[in-house]
């Protein structure tokens, strides 16, 4: 919905996806890593990069990280070793999103806070100790890999709906892309898509937060 839409009291609980909501990402540097490692350019091999299958069964916890990077091996054309492949596909992390952290924190003293994030065990590993009091804010945290389901899939949104225990309709969801936003909207939550912080200040604001 529209953030102007959202009234004082229209929600019981806030939902947050992590990439780029909460925490900022730049996929420049994992193809800028690998690309180091295999002595060739980022130009090269981001072409040929496809989120599929296999990289949707990492995220859902039912591939292994030596399948995904063996997959990678030979998605991208280049031979480089799991342990490099490890260290690009970790470089995508740039830190908390700019204004992020006093938002959550005032967020957190009003309403229960939660976060759902499609992501695989080597980056739950890297982000989650480096990021511990962000991600502090949040009651729960459900990740794809961990529950079995990822977005935008309609049996993910009613698992953590359920999780959750309050009315889908009382839950405002943020997220940052269009598939997230309209999968979660179908399964009935609120939804605000998110382009920068400011887009989760001014939801915040209408809602009286």
């Amino acid at each position: 919905m529209p953030v102007s839409d959202l009234r004082p009291g229209a929600a019981d609980a806030l939902l947050f996806d992590l990439g780029r909501v909460v925490i900022d990402i730049d996929f420049a540097q994992v193809m800028a890593c690998w690309a180091a490692h295999a002595g060739c350019t980022p130009q090269d091999i981001a072409p040929r990069f496809v989120r599929d299958e296999i990289y949707h069964g990492h995220e859902r916890g039912t591939v292994s990280d030596a399948a995904f990077f063996a997959n990678l091996r030979r998605q991208l054309g280049i031979d480089i070793s799991d342990a490099q492949f490890l260290e690009g596909w970790n470089a995508i992390f740039v830190g908390p999103m700019p204004g992020i952290a006093p938002l959550l924190a005032r967020a957190a003293g009003r309403l229960p806070l939660y976060a759902f994030s499609n992501t695989n065990q080597p980056h739950i590993d890297h982000f989650a100790p480096r990021y511990a009091d962000l991600l502090g804010h949040f009651r729960e945290i459900f990740l794809s890999s961990s529950i079995g389901l990822r977005k935008p899939d309609a049996e993910a949104y009613d698992h953590v709906v359920k999780a959750i225990g309050v009315p889908a309709e009382r839950i405002v969801f943020f997220d940052d892309l269009a598939e997230n936003i309209e999968g979660a909207r179908a399964s009935g939550l609120q939804t605000v898509l998110v382009r920068s912080t400011d887009d989760i200040a001014t939801a915040m604001q209408g809602l009286g937060i």
